[in-house]
């Protein structure tokens, strides 16, 4: 318990002597990891890169549904090409 508050007087005391340009990096950083599924379905073209886009804000809060959406975002053709070996009609 005691190494808790050690660890968290020392973060808050880090905290408050950063500078703006560590707070403006952290911040985009922050942002670039929390929409990572949105980014990567976007980069790759997704069909359903606005429904990913949408569930990413709630999804951050949690980290299997961030991971779901980014499996989702890399592997999004995927079930069309099994569909197509398989000669199978594609999910719409």
């Amino acid at each position: 318990m005691e190494t808790l508050q050690q660890f968290l007087a020392a973060f808050t005391e880090a905290w408050q002597q950063a500078d703006l340009v560590f707070l403006v990096v952290f911040g985009l950083l922050f942002l670039i990891v929390w929409f990572l599924p949105s980014l990567l379905a976007l980069a790759l073209n997704r069909q359903h890169a606005a429904k990913i886009a949408l569930l990413n804000i709630p999804a951050g809060f949690s980290w299997i549904a961030w991971v779901a959406l980014v499996v989702w975002a890399v592997t999004g053709k995927l079930g069309d090409k099994l569909a197509a070996k398989a000669s199978l009609k594609p999910v719409a």
